[in-house]
């Protein structure tokens, strides 16, 4: 390590302790709960999407689908009006037939392993070890980039694989208090240890971080900047979504209400999109939420 300090057990004992003592700051509705089914509702809702907007939408989402059983029974048009304000709203289908399936194979229960999780519609490696952390207390760190970019800087000093990056997260984890590091974690990774101009002054990481200690080298763990949504076909879609959650749109509103008034055969391919999806459907010349 470039500050020479051991991985040694003493080590990430003390770096662990220091962020469990500085504890989560961000009161956040799904910290309220410890249910399976609202924290997977609300880590599917914060991929790509930031915080604040999911906050309202989290709280509107589980009290109209408490259960897998009110969502799965709902029409998949009404659990996207649910999705308002969000954006991808791929999830929102997903999220659905995810429900659908927690009724056919786990009896209406989130599943507790990480082969059953992954093994549903819309859920990879990370939001299953959230549900496992989380609402099952299972000794693992979801690494998001708030807690790789911590990881890499405090713990390692320099850049890590992806893989390298979850061992070592997981090696922090003190026996029965995943569910307090992470949210603790998430915070000092979203209010501290930021991707730009870090603010090591109050991080309780400063006198045991290896990246300060190394004489702060770039950044380690930055996302990569996405592409521009205004313009985009992304921005079309939501709003021909948008629209739909309304009424149903006549062909010849569709441009007009995706934002190309002047350009039909683009407004047409992304309504396009939206049928193959699953997400509309044309009915007596009209596009409607399917």
């Amino acid at each position: 390590m470039p500050d020479g300090a051991p991985l040694t057990a003493s080590r990430l004992d003390g770096l662990s302790r220091a962020v469990l003592a500085w504890g989560a700051r961000r009161d956040l509705p799904w910290r309220r709960t410890g249910d399976p089914w609202s924290i997977l509702v609300s880590e599917v809702m914060l991929q790509q999407t930031q915080v604040s907007r999911v906050e309202e939408a989290f709280k509107r989402f589980v009290a109209r689908f408490p259960t897998p059983r009110e969502c799965a029974g709902a029409p998949s048009a009404d659990v996207v009006r649910a999705w308002a304000g969000l954006g991808y709203h791929r999830r929102a289908l997903a999220l659905h037939r995810t429900a659908a399936l927690l009724l056919e194979r786990h009896g209406g229960r989130v599943p507790a392993t990480r082969r059953e999780l992954e093994a549903l519609p819309g859920i990879g490696p990370y939001t299953a070890r959230a549900v496992l952390a989380l609402a099952y207390g299972h000794d693992t760190v979801p690494v998001d980039t708030n807690v790789s970019r911590i990881v890499a800087r405090a713990v390692a000093g320099h850049r890590l694989r992806p893989a390298e990056t979850q061992d070592l997260a997981d090696r922090l984890v003190p026996p029965g208090r995943a569910r307090e590091l992470t949210q603790a974690m998430f915070d000092l990774g979203a209010l501290c240890c930021t991707s730009r101009n870090p603010h090591c002054d109050r991080c309780p990481l400063v006198r045991r971080c290896a990246w300060q200690r190394a004489g702060g080298p770039d950044p380690a763990g930055s996302p990569r900047p996405q592409s521009p949504f205004a313009g985009s076909d992304r921005q079309g879609r939501g709003r021909l979504l948008a629209a739909l959650r309304q009424a149903s749109l006549p062909e010849d509103d569709v441009a007009g209400a995706a934002g190309w008034p002047e350009d039909r055969q683009r407004s047409a391919r992304v309504a396009a999109a939206l049928v193959a999806e699953g997400f509309a459907r044309w009915e007596s010349g009209a596009l409607v939420l399917a």
